[in-house]
């Protein structure tokens, strides 16, 4: 199995944990306040918001002559969704609002946010090697058509010209070991931060990585664990420096036949701290975006929203919608699933 297809349920899941919480409206007062998660922020504003604008990664390889290390940098941009209403006729005069209603369904001015990743080519650990890079900013619309065809309305998501500085080194340790590390510099040029921190953040946010995750994998070679390091490796583990995240193994099942839990071919470095092999329940019909909750609470909350409540939360997000959606199409069995299960069984220890 493609390593990186192991790992790439809960990559995503971490990717967006936080992004939209219960009841999942814009009026709710949890949301007022977003990105809270592995955000680097452009180096030049960074320091006045309170924020850091460089997130670095180490972990111990263990490696040959043929080793490689593959680096992908997955982060959420911000995307800004202005709703216009307009004027009659093709050309007719458009005017922002916070909110327009077209038959029955609302739109809500708000930020969204769309997954970049961004794959380095593989890496002969040695040295330093550093890649640069660059998203363009860009406007896509979308028109809001009412019953008889007639444009009422537009969609205007727009997002902001990003840049970033990532950094990969490796530093032998031994004839088989090395400490490799992976830092990732926000290089963006934007406004300076208002007078107040708190508003500064949330303006400067569309020129933020926001959720920033390191997936590395090695060809030829393993990962040790940091978390349970392998015998001698234990005091080189605990020099590893993290900022603003922490790797963990991913891509194994523990307990099962053959398993190594000290080394794995993939490690997943979040903001989210995981311990190594973590994985999504099979179970779980889809994501909530609030692992710390249990899945049936949080869909029995959601099928007790109101109708008004429902619509609000339709207008706040597409996720949103996804989710009410998924909800509301769960039977009887999915829900009794969701109860619990036997993963496995081991006998008991003696005194226990």
């Amino acid at each position: 199995m493609d390593p990186l297809a192991a790992v790439e349920k809960i990559a995503r899941t971490c990717l967006y944990e936080g992004y939209l919480l219960w009841p999942y409206r814009r009026s709710a007062l949890k949301n007022a306040k977003r990105w809270t998660f592995g955000g680097v922020y452009p180096h030049s504003v960074a320091g006045a918001l309170g924020e850091p604008s460089r997130m670095r990664t180490e972990v111990l390889l263990e490696s040959g002559p043929a080793t490689s290390v593959s680096v992908q940098v997955r982060f959420l941009q911000v995307v800004h969704r202005q709703v216009y209403r307009c004027g009659p006729g093709p050309a007719g005069a458009r005017e922002a609002v916070d909110r327009l209603t077209v038959g029955d369904t609302t739109h809500l001015t708000w930020q969204e946010a769309t997954e970049r990743i961004w794959t380095l080519p593989p890496w002969r650990p040695g040295g330093t090697r550093v890649h640069h890079m660059d998203v363009e900013s860009g406007t896509d619309e979308e028109p809001l058509l009412d019953a008889s065809g007639r444009r009422a309305g537009l969609l205007v998501r727009s997002w902001e010209h990003l840049t970033a500085r990532v950094e990969l080194a490796a530093a032998p340790l031994s004839a088989t070991t090395a400490r490799v590390a992976v830092g990732v510099t926000n290089t963006t040029a934007c406004p300076r931060p208002v007078p107040d921190p708190r508003d500064g953040r949330d303006l400067l946010a569309p020129y933020a990585l926001v959720s920033t995750h390191t997936v590395l994998t090695a060809r030829a070679g393993t990962f040790a664990s940091l978390v349970d390091p392998p015998d001698g490796l234990r005091e080189a583990a605990a020099d590893c420096r993290n900022e603003g995240t922490w790797p963990v193994l991913v891509g194994g099942e523990p307990g099962a036949v053959g398993h190594d839990p000290h080394h794995s071919r993939t490690v997943l470095s979040s903001p989210v701290t995981l311990y190594d092999f973590p994985g999504v329940a099979p179970e779980s019909p889809g994501d909530l975006f609030d692992g710390g909750e249990i899945d049936h609470l949080l869909i029995l909350n959601v099928l007790s929203l109101t109708a008004e409540e429902q619509r609000e939360a339709r207008a706040t997000d597409p996720r949103a919608r996804e989710i009410l959606d998924r909800c509301a199409a769960l039977a009887p069995g999915d829900l009794m699933a969701l109860h619990g299960t036997i993963r496995g069984l081991r006998p008991a220890r003696e005194g226990a």
